[in-house]
């Protein structure tokens, strides 16, 4: 924060009369962002327009577009921001109990009636922005991911509807990608929970710095990500997940011996034809199944930086090539060296009983192994548990 005063809230008043227009500029401009409409189709394009929006009052009576009508677009629109915005109707003489009761029907948040002093005005518009601020604020902390900082699935579905509805409405394209860490929970359990949560980390912070300002990005999973691009273009996206493929392979999560771990992350994109009903959940769905699909599947064998410039649509000279919506894009890199392969057939249970049973010999001669199969979970162990660890196998020497 740099100190200075707190952003005003932004009220928008719409009336046909110029005289109440002005006199509600006057009562609420010392406190409040104030902007003014002459009747609800004024009013619609800037609420189309401007999200800062936190109140709306507005008349009932009024040319080309009433507040009726205003209100019935506000509640029926297909953007949650605007669907949720408090509408504040003002009734005069004119409007009797039947008329404030359709407009409550209608979704109406409150009334205020004419004439009315500053103390009402004011009064109104405050507990309707701090009730906006406040709901805004608990919906932000609870559509966030705490390790990442990016938005949660629940929070990403959310925004990624809005940006349909936008495309759709505007009849601008729009991009989704998602991205995997393959075989995340497998690497989870041979590096440990400290080397794997750095290296979602690292993930989201270099999505954050390869994103635009009106993007979102997500982690949705425990190694998955999803970017929402408006406008977004494919062979644009192509470039831009290669250099973030470029940047994690520069930049690999080391473990605990110091040594680097190479990854495999994939990737999916899919540009909708917003004319379609589509929804968020629906297009998610669609690009996970791209995700999964075999095309994604790259032999582990391959070095990352190999697998970014053959299984990429950008060619070696950075130029971009045209990828069509179902192109799914993977990069492969080794994956975590681990002795699986060899333990593969080794059960523990039969060595145990023989060790109870007071045959140590099959159990010594594969400590080796055994050490390899138990040490995903031993990983697991924390700083305090690791301790205790340790001075256990102290006193046993």
């Amino acid at each position: 924060m740099d100190g200075g005063a707190p952003a005003r809230s932004r009220i928008l008043v719409v009336d046909d009369s110029r005289l109440m227009r002005k006199a509600a500029q006057k009562m609420l401009g010392d406190e409040f962002d104030l902007a003014t409409a002459e009747d609800g189709e004024d009013a619609w394009e800037q609420i189309k327009a401007d999200d800062t929006l936190q109140v709306v009052f507005t008349d009932l009576n009024m040319p080309r577009c009433t507040g009726y009508e205003l209100l019935a677009r506000i509640r029926g629109s297909d953007d949650p921001g605007v669907q949720a915005l408090p509408v504040i109707i003002v009734t005069g003489a004119e409007n009797d109990e039947a008329a404030r009761m359709q407009a409550l029907d209608m979704g109406a948040t409150d009334f205020i009636t004419k004439p009315f002093t500053t103390t009402d005005l004011v009064a109104r518009a405050r507990a309707h922005a701090n009730n906006r601020r406040i709901t805004r604020q608990l919906q932000a902390q609870s559509t966030l991911d705490p390790l990442t900082g990016l938005a949660n699935k629940a929070g990403f579905l959310d925004r990624l509807q809005q940006d349909i509805a936008y495309a759709r409405r505007h009849q601008q394209p729009m991009s989704l990608v998602r991205l995997e860490i393959e075989d995340f929970r497998r690497f989870f359990l041979y590096q440990g929970r400290d080397v794997a949560e750095r290296l979602v980390q690292q993930v989201a912070k270099l999505l954050r710095a390869r994103i635009r300002k009106e993007d979102t990005a997500a982690r949705i999973g425990l190694g998955g990500f999803a970017l929402s691009l408006p406008g977004g273009e494919l062979i644009g996206i192509g470039g831009m997940l290669e250099r973030l493929r470029s940047e994690l392979a520069a930049n690999l999560p080391v473990g605990e011996d110091g040594q680097a771990i190479s990854v495999v992350l994939q990737s999916a994109v899919v540009s909708p034809d917003t004319a379609d009903a589509t929804d968020a959940s629906a297009l998610m769905d669609q690009c996970t199944a791209q995700l999964a699909s075999p095309q994604a599947d790259t032999p582990a064998s391959v070095a990352a930086t190999e697998a970014a410039a053959s299984a990429s649509p950008v060619e070696a000279s950075g130029a971009a090539a045209p990828m069509p919506p179902s192109t799914v894009e993977s990069t492969a890199a080794v994956a975590p060296a681990a002795s699986a392969a060899a333990t593969e057939t080794l059960r523990l249970d039969p060595l145990i009983d023989a060790l109870v049973a007071g045959n140590a010999r099959p159990a010594q001669e594969k400590l080796p192994q055994i050490i390899g199969r138990l040490l995903p979970i031993l990983r697991l162990l924390g700083p305090n548990q690791r301790a205790q660890l340790i001075q256990f196998l102290q006193r046993l020497g």
